[in-house]
């Protein structure tokens, strides 16, 4: 999968190397992602932002008018990503659970952030569920067809 990291620091090149092993193309771009640098984002199918990154509606109209069809954020938060412009435009978003944090120390933490990261890429490239990392708008019943939507109970 073809993908772009915004707001990396120098702490998180290592750990996001290592957890992918070369399976996915990542550029990594210290910027932050914002309506004037969502241009990286052009011909990747997939994002990865942090907590600081501007994941509003203008940017995610744009991710989406770049072909963009997945969010992956560093973070188990969602609060900086408009989910119904998401859900609009049919971009999926994944964070990290918060059971995968459980327990770690501020040193294991980089690493743990990057390998949830990269599983959640990996199950996006393989069509699978990503269970509870999966954050949507809830507009799932719209194509149960697909295997990355899933049934919310409305």
């Amino acid at each position: 999968m073809r993908v772009v990291a915004y707001s990396i620091k120098s702490a998180d090149k290592e750990p996001l190397a290592l957890a992918n092993h070369k399976r996915h193309e990542i550029t990594l771009i210290s910027n932050s992602l914002t309506a004037e640098t969502v241009f990286y984002a052009k011909g990747k199918e997939a994002v990865i932002v942090y907590t600081g990154d501007d994941v509003s509606a203008l940017v995610i109209n744009q991710l989406a008018d770049l072909g963009v069809k997945y969010i992956a954020t560093r973070s188990t938060a969602t609060s900086h990503i408009d989910h119904i412009a998401a859900g609009i435009r049919q971009l999926k978003i994944a964070n990290v659970p918060q059971s995968a944090l459980t327990d770690l120390d501020e040193e294991a933490l980089p690493m743990a952030l990057a390998i949830e990261t990269i599983h959640n890429l990996d199950k996006w490239q393989e069509r699978k569920c990503l269970g509870d990392a999966c954050v949507c708008a809830k507009a799932c019943d719209q194509a149960k067809s697909d295997p990355l939507n899933h049934d919310h109970g409305q």
